[in-house]
């Protein structure tokens, strides 16, 4: 076991494209399950990982290159955490492509593009030099934009695969010239080097200007409004691209900003345009997609809100909880995604028993004050004078989800059973945050900057986060008892077309005028 050990992980994935490229595979090949083969054996590279990490500590293995421009594969928290949780996915993915596309013409090629992108996202996250972090970076956008075009006769394809492509530029540049303006705030390419250097409170203005580009470069890979309709427009590629793109490829945004945290905060501007956008995508991500009639559209939505409330995480300099917001997204986005056909029929042969239960203003209104009570008690008992204000204000918004669970078993027409149900979902959905919150925060540090103290800034953009989510909450909880006024009609048709600003950007960027390949 060396501290090279890591970048197995991407050459399996590498070799078995590359394998894959060569010529179209017979249907039925044994050679069809190198992908999955590899996924199995990048899962035991990163529990090898994780044992050199529990042994030896955080450390970068030796640069395949030279004068600090090459390739190092970086073990800590952050890295090895992405390597458990891709390697998973992709042996995962990989295992559901070849069943999901048997008797198709393109069969083979496609895993093949699919092991690639697997294989630049592992080069990604287990990156410790500035050069491996653009080459991977740059290598997924490439092989995303090709799995788009799986079936490159189609419009829709074109269309987004275009939008990708100009996403994935702008994403690809801010990068580029942030790492430039790193090299030459730390005069390094190591990673680890920078963020010594960084949490020490060096860099200066060229380290503040490094940080905003990143945030620009993780803004545009995240999907982020008004940005996002690629991510929305996928569903023309086959559902393993789906899963790998809302459960992987969208991550990068995050991990880069979480992978670089001892930078960002050095820039706590940046830090609050992050929570501004980051909670915006997330409120307007969520609201649309509770609008959409299509499960894969619905849940294209669903990511553009996660990805928005992990940028607010990472706003709030709450790096390990966005850490773990990952991992969770992409757990939960993976099985969505691939189960979505089997979810489909099920929802069609449910049978409604009775009345739909309908919790009016009072039960509403109770439901919050319960929550409330309960995130307190909880708080107090486990220890919530040991948490910092950010994740407090992340806990009161965790309140608005939890009384939107306690109002339907409120409702008047709500058999006992519902009550009790939600009332058991409530408490144990408060135990998980503040559990997994201190196992996440107590797994990374060391690795990831403890979250400072809020500024007068900060503070009004922590109110400003509450009183967002609780006025959605609130909203979202009446709505059935005002959906049939003229007005909410009229808004859930706006709504439902995101209130046009894909359409604005397609005609910035003409994607309209996709042509035939």
């Amino acid at each position: 076991m060396i501290p090279a050990l890591p970048l197995l992980a991407p050459v399996f994935f590498a070799l078995v494209g590359l394998v894959y490229m060569r010529r179209e595979l017979p249907r039925g090949s044994a050679l069809l399950r190198l992908g999955e083969y590899a996924g199995l054996a990048s899962i035991i590279v990163s529990l090898g990982a994780l044992a050199l990490l529990i042994r030896d500590g955080s450390t970068t293995g030796p640069l395949i290159g030279a004068a600090e421009m090459g390739i190092a594969a970086r073990i800590d928290a952050v890295s090895v955490t992405m390597l458990m949780l891709v390697s998973f996915i992709g042996w995962v993915v990989m295992r559901f492509a070849v069943t999901y596309t048997d008797g198709e013409k393109t069969q083979t090629r496609f895993l093949g593009w699919l092991s690639l992108g697997l294989a630049s996202v592992l080069l990604l996250v287990t990156a410790g030099n500035l050069i491996q972090l653009i080459l991977g970076w740059g290598a997924v956008g490439l092989c995303v934009n090709r799995l788009l075009l799986t079936y490159p006769e189609r419009a829709a394809a074109q269309r987004a695969a275009r939008k990708k492509a100009l996403c994935s530029a702008a994403s690809d540049a801010g990068l580029i010239a942030g790492a430039f303006a790193l090299a030459a705030a730390y005069g390094t390419a190591d990673i680890a080097t920078i963020l010594d250097a960084a949490r020490a409170g060096e860099g200066g203005g060229a380290a503040m200007l490094a940080a905003a580009l990143l945030a620009i470069s993780a803004l545009f890979k995240s999907a982020q409004i008004p940005t996002h309709g690629w991510l929305t427009e996928v569903m023309e590629a086959p559902t393993p691209v789906s899963a790998l793109l809302h459960a992987g490829v969208v991550n990068a945004g995050g991990f880069l900003l979480i992978r670089f945290a001892d930078v960002l905060l050095l820039a706590p501007g940046v830090l609050s345009v992050l929570v501004m956008i980051g909670g915006f995508s997330a409120l307007f991500g969520g609201l649309v997609m509770l609008t959409q009639p299509s499960v894969k559209t619905s849940l294209a939505w669903s990511t553009v809100a996660q990805m928005g409330f992990m940028i607010l995480q990472c706003g709030l300099a709450l790096f390990p909880l966005a850490l773990l917001h990952i991992v969770a997204h992409s757990l939960y986005k993976a099985h969505a995604f691939l189960a979505s056909g089997g979810a489909v029929a099920q929802v069609a042969s449910i049978r409604r028993p009775g009345p739909v239960a309908i919790p009016n203003g009072r039960a509403v209104l109770k439901s919050f004050a319960l929550a409330l009570a309960i995130y307190a008690i909880i708080g107090l008992l486990l220890g919530i004078d040991g948490k910092s204000a950010q994740a407090i204000v992340l806990g009161a918004v965790l309140v608005m989800g939890v009384a939107y669970l306690l109002a339907q078993g409120l409702a008047d027409a709500a058999p006992e059973v519902l009550t009790r149900r939600m009332a058991a979902y409530s408490v144990a959905t408060t135990l998980s945050y503040f559990a997994l919150q201190s196992i996440a925060i107590a797994l990374t540090a060391g690795t990831v900057p403890a979250t400072p103290s809020p500024g007068p800034l900060q503070w009004a953009l922590m109110a400003l986060t509450v009183l967002s989510f609780g006025t959605v909450a609130w909203a979202q909880a009446t709505f059935p008892n005002w959906a049939t006024h003229p007005a909410a009609q009229g808004l859930r048709v706006h709504l439902s077309n995101g209130f046009y600003l894909n359409a604005v950007f397609d005609r910035l960027t003409g994607g309209w005028a996709a042509r035939n390949r």
